[in-house]
Formats: C-alpha cells, structure tokens, sequence
C-alpha cells in the first residue's frame, strides 16, 4: 500500500524498488526537500525521476550511484571518442571533425581553468560515460543577449558511450549536476539549457528534471551557421531549496 503523510499541495511520489512512497509539497517547501522528506525511511537520496507532470516523481535506488568529478587532461581521448559517436556528433558538430588535436585544442584551456566553461565527466557506478560542461552565462556575453537571465549558470551535456544512451539516465545525470551546482553556485537563481528545438530528446531530459521550456531563439554557431534553439530555464529555489543571498565580490 502506498504510504501518505496527509498534507495538501503537489502531489509527489518516490519509488523504492516496489515500493511507491507517496505525499505532497508543503507550502515554502522545495520539491527535492519534499522527497527528502517522503523517502526518509527508503535508506537513500531521491533523485527525479519524472518532474514534467502530476504527481511529481522521484526515484531512490541505491545500486545505482552517480557521480560527478572534474574532467583532466587524461580525459580528453576519451571525448574525442565521444564527440565521435553518431548519436552525440549529432548535435555537437559545430566546432568541426572531433579529432583527437581539435578536441584538445578546444576542450583543452576549459579542463585547465583557462576559460569560464568548466568540463565534468559523468560516472556511473565508478565508469565514466558522459560528460556535463557549465558556465556562468554573464560571461559569455554574445550568448547572454540571447537568454533571458545573464546571471543564470548554462549548461551542456551528453551521454558519450553508445550503450548508456537511452537507458533513462539523462534524468539522473542532471540531478546529479543540479546538486553539484547547487553547491558552487549558492546564489544562483536559474539554471539554463537551449538544445537545438529539434533533439526531442534532450528536451525531455530537461522536462524531466523540473527544466520549463520558454522562448526558441536562432544561436550562431562556430562554423558560421545558425541553431534555432529551445530556452528551457530550471527555478532552483523551487525545485532544489532557497537560494542564498547574493554578496559582491
């Protein structure tokens, strides 16, 4: 039988192998503590599952660990086999053929520090299989006049081994960067994604992590064209907690 906890609000559920765990999200309460909360007995972090309908829904499964590190130069062979791969080429094709020197040359100053975007390799369970990229959108300034919140924190994304693609991670994956986040990024309202309008894909991962989808604008490319994409913005405060207040620098 499900477990209810009786209070009013959107209704939230957690699954715990075949068990469903079932209640609301109180008022001032975010949608990650709400699941903290109905899952505390469950012996594990929830992380979403589907966050794009009614109920919202969360998963704890604790065979399952995902993780994030930061991505090294010994790391960037494997994107170049990555960025290869037909199903991640597709929509990575921008900066011309993924080489092994093009990557390095390209993806090379953002794993030393050199440039605001920062490189983060995926693991799953101890192997790795994707990657995540982020920036603070301010800092690119060209793309900031396209979005809608220069202060939001960007970011990319990509399962790169062929046979954890469609497999239901993409959800999990973007959890686990949206903790990460949370945790260097403090004062961050937004976080904000735009993939190309036509990788459905994609756009259901971001649906499913508690991503809303907005504005479609044309974003130049490196190798001269244009990519009509699709806005889609997260409200940290309510699906991950309150936001701290912001101090200059």
């Amino acid at each position: 039988m499900p477990e209810h906890d009786g209070s009013a609000g959107p209704a939230l559920v957690v699954r715990h192998g075949d068990r469903e765990l079932t209640g609301s999200v109180r008022p001032g309460e975010s949608w990650a503590e709400a699941a903290a909360r109905v899952s505390a007995t469950a012996g594990g972090e929830p992380v979403a599952d589907d966050l794009s309908g009614d109920p919202l829904r969360f998963a704890v499964e604790p065979d399952q660990r995902i993780d994030l590190r930061a991505m090294v130069p010994g790391d960037l062979p494997v994107l170049a086999r990555w960025l290869q791969a037909p199903h991640v080429r597709r929509w990575w094709h921008h900066d011309g053929e993924p080489t092994p020197e093009r990557v390095a040359t390209s993806y090379g100053p953002r794993v030393d520090g050199r440039t605001p975007t920062r490189m983060w390799v995926v693991e799953v369970n101890g192997r790795s299989i994707g990657f995540v990229q982020d920036y603070r959108i301010r800092d690119y300034p060209q793309f900031a006049l396209l979005t809608p919140d220069p202060g939001a924190v960007g970011l990319d994304y990509a399962i790169g081994e062929p046979e954890w693609a469609g497999r239901g991670l993409g959800a999990r994956v973007l959890w686990t960067w949206m903790q990460n986040a949370r945790q260097r990024f403090p004062d961050v309202t937004a976080y904000f994604a735009a993939p190309d309008h036509a990788n459905a894909a994609s756009l259901r991962i971001l649906d499913k992590t508690g991503f809303r989808q907005g504005t479609w604008f044309d974003e130049p490319q490196r190798d001269g064209t244009t990519s009509t994409v699709v806005g889609c913005t997260l409200d940290v405060a309510r699906v991950l907690g309150p936001v701290a207040p912001h101090r200059a620098p």
